[in-house]
């Protein structure tokens, strides 16, 4: 018997080998026709999946859980590949997983489909799903699955299979088997039947590599999404529409705040003046809130020597997403490569590859000939003399992260636990080598900056320092707006050796970021595998308007980085200790921040942060002394206006202040002039009437210093509605 624990808390006793459909169907038919999909121990497996005891936790899924829709989302990829081989035979599946939003399955195929194909493939899809045939797992042991996948002769499912774990392979066919029915190798798990699905689409095609690799054959990636109702199928494409509508790189082009250059190079901004008005904004918001919490800033070089990153890890844990070191010499990166080279070995002697670059080198270099290799050394030994003789000539690195300068900072003069915490904050230039076709827009860029800060403090104070920094995160994103958002702790992953440090030094991290969370009284989940190389960390995950969820700000915990520094401070004691390091970010990368930004307000931005908060037009001639005369009123209160007092007709002018989605627009004609008003008009074609330019330049003070919270207006006048309060462009749009 297995003892089956239900969703209620009850247990019931069932015969060993049961399914978990039995099992729901003997305790809820309603549930047992709504599950697709159930999780048993935590584990998402067939509904057909047989339950073994002595004791099992049984959690249905529905198609609208998100692990639900996941399974679902992974079978109608199945059902996508079945309806491309019934019209093209000849193709070749090579993989298809449910991604965030849909699913993809990448094929090898001769002809090139087309967004025409979409409504074919749709049309089959729709048969199979009519035809409601069921998803049958069958288990085959791993040489017998391998013969069968060797004598089909797909290439790709071979690769497939030899990256599989286990001792048995599993395939899918929908339908019973046989010949002709549709089956693909395949770990699952899948909805009950092709039925359930849900509402689907087919939304592109595009190029893809088999693991990357460029020098093969390219594939096509065919995606496509399904959603639990044609209801959230429809809401889904409206979003999408939507977010086209605010697609950040094609606002930033019409509204001139950035730009990027073939010549420069991809993925490097040149930021416009009116985007650098942004930035610049958001750097002495952040300035002044981070002085008033005690923290000093400081400015780092852009470059640095290797060997910094080698003491920090960060060369070469990060090498495949750095730009390629600068050498000082031939010898230098000679020796470099013999550096890495021992790094890959664990314990023994120099290996023969060791010896045989270190010969190629010596022959070149008298000094090191003389000396000779230390063959018979530990591999941690000839690494130090390996970068013993780099001292001399070394190579240099476009700065990857912020922190081993600030760390060199803190090194450079004695430190007393008087001194802590010691908070060193720095809108710090950093450079990644993402791949060409992953680079676009404002949100995935090689060159960045990030408002970066690290913080040395004692034992004791850290979970003061953690706190204060969680606190500040949910401040800076309550001021920009994006109220919407959870709290994730990421943790370390089973590999090791992505990580650095001893494993209780992680458990201390980990112990003091869940205890400051949950005096914050924050809800969290923890995800495994999200930890950075050299620590844990809290991560602030906010949703725009539309839904899509942003990594912004980040909070780690550190204890690696002050061991690998030999960082020290004299405490109470007289005695030396080791600080602990808090690195955190509130807002990331300034250029991703300033692409959400865009995005979440379709380019209307609230006043305090508008680039232009106000455009002057003169309706005349006749008017256009008394515009140029509002123009440097305005100006002197510190308004960011323009003037426009061009020959076009006002209507024009209203019209490109609007597109330029401009807070205000002052229309000023001779009536204005005589009464010593100004007609004022927002971007949304609200029109407020008149009003004395004192009273508008108060009311203007006034929302930006409420951070558009409040929009004061006159009683009995219509209120001077800014169209840029926080929250105003979401309701519009979402």
């Amino acid at each position: 018997m297995v003892k089956v624990q239900l969703p209620d808390g009850n247990v019931r006793e069932f015969p060993d080998g049961i399914t978990a459909a039995e099992v729901l169907r003997a305790v809820d038919s309603l549930l047992a026709r709504e599950a697709i999909a159930v999780k048993v121990n935590g584990t998402v497996v067939d509904l057909a999946a047989p339950l073994r005891g002595p004791q099992v936790e049984l959690v249905p899924l529905r198609i609208d859980d998100p692990e639900g829709l996941e399974v679902a989302r992974h079978s109608c990829a199945h059902v996508m590949a079945e309806a491309i081989c019934d019209l093209w035979p000849q193709t070749k599946l090579v993989y298809g997983p449910a991604v965030e939003n849909g699913f993809y399955y990448d094929i090898d195929l001769d002809y090139s489909l087309t967004p025409e194909d979409f409504a074919r493939i749709e049309a089959r899809m729709a048969e199979i799903v009519r035809e409601d045939r069921p998803f049958v797992r069958y288990e085959l042991p791993r040489a017998v699955a391998m013969e069968k996948l060797y004598r089909e002769g797909n290439e790709y499912k071979i690769d497939n299979a030899q990256r599989a774990d286990g001792d048995t392979l599993s395939f899918y066919v929908t339908g019973e088997p046989g010949p002709g029915r549709f089956e693909d190798l395949c770990r699952g798990p899948h909805v009950p039947s092709t039925g359930r699905i849900g509402a689907f689409k087919i939304m592109q095609v595009a190029g893809a590599y088999h693991h990357g690799d460029c020098s093969r054959r390219m594939l096509q990636r065919v995606y496509g999404t399904t959603w639990p109702t044609p209801e959230a199928l429809r809401h889904y494409l409206e979003m999408l529409q939507e977010a086209r509508r605010r697609d950040h790189r094609k606002l930033g082009q019409e509204l001139g705040l950035f730009t990027v250059s073939s010549l420069v190079g991809p993925g490097l901004i040149l930021w416009k003046p009116r985007g650098a008005v942004i930035r610049h904004i958001l750097e002495e918001e952040l300035r002044r809130v981070l002085e008033a919490h005690g923290y000093q800033f400081v400015y780092t070089p852009h470059i640095g020597r290797l060997d910094l990153y080698r003491a920090s890890g960060h060369f070469p844990y990060y090498k495949e997403a750095q730009y390629p070191p600068l050498y000082e010499s031939e010898r230098a990166r000679r020796l470099n490569e013999l550096w890495e080279l021992v790094r890959q070995v664990q314990e023994g002697p120099a290996t023969a590859a060791e010896l045989e670059l270190f010969e190629r080198i010596a022959a070149e270099c008298e000094d090191l000939r003389q000396e000779g290799y230390p063959r018979e050394a530990s591999p941690q030994e000839r690494q130090r003399r390996i970068r013993m003789w780099l001292q001399a000539e070394d190579g240099y690195l476009l700065k990857p992260m912020n922190c081993p300068h600030h760390i060199q900072i803190y090194m450079s003069e004695p430190r007393s636990y008087r001194d802590l915490p010691l908070r060193l904050a720095e809108f710090g230039q950093v450079y990644r080598y993402e791949q060409s076709g992953e680079v676009g827009g404002l949100t995935r860029v090689r060159g960045f900056c990030q408002d970066d800060a690290h913080i040395f403090c004692t034992p004791e104070q850290l979970p003061e320092e953690i706190g204060q920094c969680v606190e500040l995160s949910k401040l800076v994103l309550e001021m920009v707006g994006l109220c919407d958002y959870r709290v994730r702790i990421g943790l370390r992953g089973p590999t090791g050796d992505k990580y650095i440090g001893a494993p209780e030094n992680w458990e201390l991290a980990e112990a003091a970021l869940r205890s400051v969370v949950r005096a914050c009284g924050l809800k969290y989940t923890e995800e495994v595998g999200e930890a950075s190389f050299y620590g844990p960390k809290i991560d602030f995950l906010a949703r725009d308007c539309l839904g899509r969820e942003w990594q912004l700000g980040t909070v780690q915990c550190d204890y690696n980085l002050p061991e690998r520094f030999s960082l020290v401070y004299i405490g109470a004691d007289n005695l030396e200790h080791r600080p602990v390091m808090v690195h955190r970010t509130l807002l990331g990368s300034l250029e991703r921040f300033v692409g959400i930004l865009i995005e979440h307000f379709a380019g209307r931005f609230p006043l305090w942060l508008a680039p232009v908060q106000v455009v002057v037009c003169s309706v005349s001639e006749k008017s256009a002394a008394y515009a140029r005369q509002v123009h440097q009123a305005c100006r002197k209160r510190g308004l960011r206006a323009e003037l426009d007092d061009s020959a076009d007709r006002i209507g024009a002018k209203i019209r490109r202040a609007t597109l330029q989605k401009t807070p205000y627009i002052l229309v000023v004609g001779e009536r204005e002039q005589s009464e010593q008003t100004v007609n004022v008009r927002t971007r949304e074609g609200v029109q407020c009437g008149n009003w004395a330019l004192a009273r508008f330049l108060a009311a203007c003070a006034e929302e930006i210093e409420s951070r558009g919270a409040v929009a004061p207006a006159a009683a009995g006048q219509t209120a001077v509605q800014s169209g840029a309060g926080l929250n105003a462009p979401c309701r519009e749009g979402g």
